[in-house]
């Protein structure tokens, strides 16, 4: 059981930039992947960002260039950096574990980011 929580979401102009934050607690067993996903109105959630333990990282296509991920394996926190966002971006940003890049078991409790145009 993994337990995660999420900080950084907020209202944001477009072109700005925000930091997500996510702290994962369990005493059981080293997190592999840690990622981010994101889910809009009305549409399916969707990958955002991912990365392992020993920094390999994936991320989509429409963020590529623009966000970055990292993560602090000593703390099992990941962070998302977002930089020039768009109001496109705008979605509930969820964090997420698992043991594959691809295959997420325990997830977080959302942060909403709103851009505004």
């Amino acid at each position: 059981q993994v337990h995660l929580v999420e900080s950084g979401g907020g209202l944001v102009q477009a072109g700005g930039s925000l930091r997500l934050s996510c702290a994962a607690s369990t005493n059981r067993y080293s997190i592999i992947a840690m990622g981010w996903h994101r889910q809009a109105p009305g549409k399916q959630r969707e990958l955002v960002a991912v990365i392992t333990r020993d920094g390999t990282t994936n991320y989509a296509d429409a963020v590529k260039g623009r966000f970055t991920i990292s993560r602090d394996n000593a703390k099992n926190t990941v962070y998302l950096q977002m930089n020039s966002l768009k109001p496109e971006d705008t979605a509930i940003y969820y964090c997420a574990t698992g043991p594959t890049m691809t295959v997420f078991g325990s997830w977080g409790q959302g942060t909403q980011v709103t851009v505004s145009s």
